[in-house]
């Protein structure tokens, strides 16, 4: 697939070129995570039917679950109504999104006031990640 495909032009990407992502579980509509994706990844997750993010970090192509077998089946695409957002409903491989172990990214709850509050961890992690990552 060419990225100077005519979809691709539509996604209005940043300075550095590239468009924040949510993936959103297929069926329990929990948010998973939140990723960036260039417009290479962007047509690599459209050929392969498997998220394909861009790595900040690392700076190249991350295939999630590449090294976790984590991998996300991409049911569904959207794109939002300033095509600055993109949304992945996905499949989540063995329910792990997260890398620490965890069903979603998201996993801490802020807890109390302004003045006393605190982030508390709420999700259990569902396997450890020494395990995942060897």
């Amino acid at each position: 697939m060419s990225v100077a495909a005519k979809w691709l032009n539509k996604v209005k990407w940043d300075e550095h070129g590239l468009v924040p992502v949510i993936a959103q579980e297929v069926g329990s509509n929990d948010v998973l995570m939140f990723a960036w994706m260039n417009r290479d990844a962007l047509a690599k997750t459209v050929e392969l039917g498997e998220a394909v993010y861009w790595s900040r970090s690392r700076k190249k192509l991350w295939h999630k679950g590449e090294e976790s077998g984590h991998i996300q089946k991409v049911h569904e695409i959207r794109l939002d109504c300033d095509e600055d957002v993109v949304l992945l409903k996905v499949e989540q491989a063995d329910g792990i999104a997260c890398h620490t172990g965890r069903h979603s990214c998201f996993f801490q709850k802020f807890e109390g006031d302004a003045t006393s509050g605190e982030w508390q961890a709420v999700d259990p992690v569902l396997k450890d990640p020494e395990s995942i990552y060897k």
